[in-house]
This record gives C-alpha cells, structure tokens and sequence, in this order.
C-alpha cells in the first residue's frame, strides 16, 4: 500500500496544473461513474474504467463487487467534492473529497488517461482516510 500511495505521490508532483477541459471533461467522466455507483448500475460505472481495469475485472459486476467491499467511500457516501488537479499530456490526476456514509472523510486520488478514441478512462483510484501519513 505504501508503495502506491509513494508511486501517486510522485505522479501528482509531477504532473503540470491541468486544463481547465481536461479537468472538466476528467470531473464528467468521474462524476458519471459515481452517479452509476449511485444507481447500482454496473455496466454504467464499469464503462469508464480503462482497458487495463478491465483486464483485471473482465466482467461489470465483478468490478462492482471489488468497488463495494475495497472502495466502499467511492461506492457510498454523504459528500463527493472535487479538489486539485493536474495533467501531462493525455494523463490527468484529480483529486476528490469525500465523506462516507459514515461521517469519516476521505481523500481520492483518480488518475484518467485519454484513449485512441478520444475518451478518457479512469486508470485507478487510491483512496486513503484523511489525515493519515502517507
């Protein structure tokens, strides 16, 4: 875990501040996973991750059933606010504020990378309580 959490550190300082399109097009794509979350729609929330997620959970509900029991803040929650952002090229590294359902706060890193097609897709999320050391 330490190790991720040191690689994400050294991804977020090296990335320039981000467009505000990047940002907003990173924040959409972010934004309408969450919702599908919301909605216990998987085919919805899976079809934003990248194809390498999608490699290691080949089917939506396999990838909602590893949300739920390792990302359960991401999955359900009382406040979802977006912070900093920044970008590099076709990568982007946003971070969001969030506050489970119960009462605990909680800060996201989500990393998007921009597809041949032009999308972009959520490559990862780390997830650590606020407040604790990295």
């Amino acid at each position: 875990m330490r190790i991720i959490l040191m690689f994400v550190a050294i991804l977020l300082g090296s990335l320039a501040p981000a467009a505000a399109d990047d940002v907003g097009a990173a924040q959409a794509v972010i934004r309408a996973q969450e919702q599908a979350f919301g909605r216990d729609d998987a085919a919805a929330a899976y079809s934003h991750a990248a194809p390498a997620i999608r490699q290691i959970f080949p089917q939506a509900d396999i990838f909602m059933s590893m949300v739920q029991n390792q990302y359960a803040p991401v999955y359900r929650h009382r406040s979802f606010e977006f912070g900093e952002a920044r970008s590099d090229g076709g990568r982007i590294a946003q971070r969001v504020h969030i506050v489970d359902a119960n009462g605990e706060a909680w800060e996201a890193l989500y990393t998007l990378e921009r597809q041949a097609d032009g999308s972009l897709k959520i490559t990862g999320c780390s997830l650590l309580r606020a407040g604790q050391a990295v």
